[in-house]
């Protein structure tokens, strides 16, 4: 908690000192054309609401803000809503998901592992960081931020004491200096004690960005730096303490959490990532009127039309991965390559990469018959990975470069069809024989009062497996192994009815060579092809104050001794929606479940922090039990709040809670939560 208020002090401090820059624009003088003192067009929508006798701003402006995200290395802008939705906020900070879609280890921000296969990412940077996408933000998942005014964000989450808690700490914070330029900083701290024996976890995210957007010139960049240590217990000795405590001990029924004694207690592992990515691009184009209204009698307006554009993206990234242990389990590991008189595991492994892409974009819209965008790129990749020697002395280095070049091809604008294409080649070093094209279109058209969406998407790669998995070097887990490229081909469909409350996806993947960690926790390839087909199916209904929302997922495995999923993922919220204090107090009081069927779901390795296949000596089903929630959610003004208690059903059903072989998920917590909005 100390640290937390030291991070509010700076917090504070830092908001004083940039805000004054704002309250600079907050003074401005503007004549009858909405020009400041200084001759800058300003916006009608950020122009105050009351000016004295000498056009002196005297009450506050309105805050006005947007958000974005970057879509991709060529840096098109994807804008996105503000976070000020307080529907699902109890559910923002759980690790399975807002709709409990991950298996995990229980403690907040453990590693995880989705299953439903489609929402599967692949593993950038590298595969020790993808199990903590519940925490870790890539370039492509963060959120910049325009506004008027000076805007923070203070988050806070925390369930449990100071024994077995979590606590959950985010602030965000963007300051523009002027219409055109932004910058801020964005402060992610995470502790989870955990309920279970050695299983703390504690992450620290910084990040700073900035961003120009004129109608020439635009520029977005962040920093990010990441650390985070995870303490590992390797599970329960024995499932029994969960689902029958009576047979193992003298007739106890019910034991603590943290009584039940874990196979591993001095383990842990530590991920410290940085990366600097930047995207700017350089438009070519012309002004010209914006056609008025007939018997306007305004001035006559301009507008700058981009034509071209030049591109250039650059990101340079390092990841280093360590893994301690003091633990000396017998027989838990099959294989040790280095010290094997020394109980103690040090594994260490450093990647650092960077990337350069560029392009020239030729834009849509610009007359009549640029009805589409067109982009041409390339990139150029240079990757380099230390590893353990079997000396011990030294480093084992491997470099690779890549380099692609690629098109792309959009229909943006309109309301009625749009389209978007881009693909890749490999022309030199590890790319050759590489490939990734990808694309979807969208159709939306009238029923009746309705408007019906449809969009296909598609997708063919042969990429090779992550570098991690064709080469790792430490003290129980050693392998080099090419491997043959992967070969995916994916189809799916979507189909949204708006006023329906209705959206059904359905794809299906074929995969040639699928990479995969066998049940010795090993990377190996399936020869020949496995096909995975998938439906989604959301139905939300409404009845006055009374809302239930419902998804259903159905999926299947042609081979699910080495790709498990289970049949069947569902969630239901049955909620209250309604209104207090004059219409100005928000209210959601209701109660939500995550359920799915049972199957072999992957195991946990510790050394490595992947999920691989059950041995067959040890296979367990999971999956069956409901996990019921209650919670209240309130929103007011610029304030977010709910409380939460979670795993109510703790000892009404048959106790078989893991979302993770041989790791209980927590026991009955209470969790609450706070996010406040500043707008000056």
């Amino acid at each position: 908690m100390r640290r937390i208020l030291l991070i509010y002090i700076l917090l504070f401090v830092i908001g004083l000192t940039t805000a004054n820059a704002q309250f600079n624009q907050g003074n401005r003088q503007y004549d009858e054309n909405g020009r400041d003192q200084y001759g800058n067009q300003i916006d009608p929508a950020m122009l105050p609401d009351k000016l004295d006798s000498a056009n002196v701003e005297v009450q506050g402006l309105p805050p006005t803000l947007y958000m974005w995200r970057i879509k991709n290395e060529l840096g098109d802008r994807v804008m996105i809503p503000a976070d000020t939705a307080f529907h699902h906020f109890q559910n923002s900070n759980l690790t399975e998901g807002l709709t409990g879609h991950y298996n995990y280890l229980a403690n907040m921000g453990s590693p995880r592992l989705s299953r439903i296969f489609f929402d599967r990412r692949y593993p950038e940077p590298t595969i020790f960081m993808e199990p903590f996408s519940s925490f870790f933000i890539r370039p492509t998942e963060f959120n910049f931020t325009n506004s008027n005014v000076p805007y923070t964000n203070l988050t806070y989450h925390k369930a449990g004491n100071k024994v077995n808690g979590e606590e959950r700490f985010n602030s965000y914070f963007s300051v523009n200096v002027n219409k055109k330029l932004a910058f801020g900083f964005n402060i992610d701290y995470l502790y989870g004690r955990g309920y279970y024996n050695n299983q703390g976890t504690s992450y620290f995210n910084a990040a700073f960005f900035g961003s120009y957007i004129s109608d020439r010139y635009q520029i977005q960049a962040i920093y990010s730096n990441n650390y985070l240590k995870t303490n590992e217990n390797g599970g329960i000795t024995d499932d029994r303490y969960i689902t029958a405590p009576e047979d193992i001990a003298n007739g106890v029924r019910k034991y603590e959490s943290i009584n039940i004694p874990t196979v591993l207690d001095a383990s842990a592992n530590r991920n410290h990532n940085f990366y600097v990515f930047m995207t700017q691009r350089y438009n070519l184009g012309f002004r010209r009127d914006i056609p008025k209204a007939e018997n306007d009698t305004t001035p006559t307006k301009q507008e700058f039309v981009p034509v071209t554009s030049f591109i250039h993206t650059f990101q340079v990234e390092r990841s280093r991965h360590t893994f301690r242990s003091k633990d000396n389990v017998k027989d838990y590991y099959q294989n040790t390559y280095l010290n094997p008189e020394d109980p103690i595991v040090k594994d260490s492994t450093i990647y650092v990469g960077v990337k350069n892409t560029v392009g020239i974009a030729l834009l849509e819209g610009f007359n009549k018959y640029a009805k589409a965008g067109l982009t041409a790129f390339a990139s150029h990749k240079l990757s380099k990975y230390s590893l353990m020697n079997l000396e011990g002395l030294k480093s084992d280095h491997y470099n690779e470069n890549e380099i692609f070049v690629g098109g792309e091809l959009s229909k943006r604008e309109g309301n009625i069809l749009h389209y978007h294409a881009i693909g890749e080649v490999g022309l030199a070093g590890t790319a050759i024989g590489q490939f990734n094209v990808k694309g979807d279109i969208d159709l939306n058209f009238p029923l009746w009062k309705d408007t019906v969406g449809l969009v296909v998407r598609g997708e063919v790669s042969n990429r090779m497996a992550p570098f991690y998995m064709r080469h790792y070097h430490s003290k129980h887990f050693w392998w080099d192994d090419d491997m043959a490229k992967e070969f995916h081909t994916r189809v799916e469909g979507e189909l949204n009815i708006a006023r329906w409350r209705t959206r059904l996806n359905a794809g299906v993947e074929n995969i040639k060579n699928f990479t995969y960690f066998n049940q010795q926790a090993l990377p190996a390839q399936k020869s020949g092809s496995l096909q995975v087909l998938s439906a989604r199916f959301n139905q939300d209904f409404k009845l006055g104050i009374f809302h239930l929302d419902n998804e259903i997922v159905w999926q299947k495995s042609s081979d699910q001794d080495v790709l498990p999923l289970p049949d069947f993922s569902l969630y239901h919220n049955f909620y209250m929606q309604f209104k207090l204090a004059k219409k100005v107090l928000s209210v959601e009081l209701g109660a939500d479940v995550r359920y799915f069927t049972k199957y072999y779901a992957p195991a946990y390795m510790p050394a490595t922090e992947q999920f691989y296949l059950q041995p067959d000596d040890d296979r367990v089903k999971i999956g069956g039990y409901p996990i019921v929630n209650v919670y209240a959610n309130l929103h007011l003004k610029r304030t977010r709040f709910y409380v939460m208690m979670y795993h109510v059903n703790q000892g009404i059903s048959k106790p078989d809670y893991f979302l993770a072989p041989h790791y209980p998920i927590n026991p009955r917590v209470l969790k609450f939560g706070l996010s406040w909005n500043f707008y000056d």
